[in-house]
């Protein structure tokens, strides 16, 4: 068996998330926000990249799909679902310090 493939992009700074109000909008690939799917927006990762978000207050990890462009807030990195936040336990504080690697 082989190891995982190393990640070729990884970037630290802060996570944000947008949840009710952007749900079932179009995202920047065409598709429907869904605030329960696993998804992120990022201003220059391709669409459909896997990134595995590291909240470094917490070491809890998840993996999102890009399919949205932003955030727009100076010194965010990445914007998640809804889901994506919780799965981080970020939701109470809205905003983490993150890692990001990308998977593929």
């Amino acid at each position: 068996m082989s190891a995982p493939p190393e990640p070729r992009y990884i970037a630290e700074g802060q996570a944000s998330f947008y949840g009710q109000r952007h749900h079932g909008r179009k995202t920047a690939n065409g598709e429907r926000f869904d605030k329960n799917a696993l998804t992120a927006a990022h201003k220059t990762l391709p669409f459909g990249s896997r990134v595995r978000v590291t909240n470094l207050n917490n070491q809890r990890s998840v993996v999102v799909r890009i399919n949205d462009r932003g955030p727009y807030t100076r010194g965010r990195v990445i914007d998640l679902s809804e889901q994506a936040a919780r799965e981080l336990n970020m939701l109470r504080a809205g905003v983490a310090p993150v890692r990001l690697e990308v998977l593929e």
